[in-house]
């Protein structure tokens, strides 16, 4: 039974390594975006997916966002002073 446990433990441990690298989000995200002429960006990305995601906007040339939890049927809201969107990523 031990074993099981560590075995069970051992996927999700890993899992925050992953969510932090991010895959590029699901088509049913919809992506709203616009890089500022003066530097920076701003992105409303739409849930499509039918249930809640967890995504973050990946920029060039500055810090990513941080991860966000979007429900079903709502749109999250990201910002930056500086670099471009690159694009939306899961996490």
């Amino acid at each position: 039974m031990l074993a099981g446990v560590l075995g069970g433990t051992a996927p999700a441990q890993a899992t925050p390594v992953h969510a932090a690298a991010g895959g590029t989000a699901p088509a049913c995200i919809e992506r709203s975006y616009v890089n500022n002429a003066d530097g920076g960006m701003q992105a409303w990305p739409y849930n499509n997916c039918g249930t809640t995601m967890r995504i973050r906007i990946i920029v060039h040339h500055w810090r990513d966002t941080s991860c966000q939890t979007v429900k079903d049927k709502h749109s999250g809201y990201f910002h930056t002073l500086g670099g471009e969107y690159d694009r939306t990523a899961v996490c």
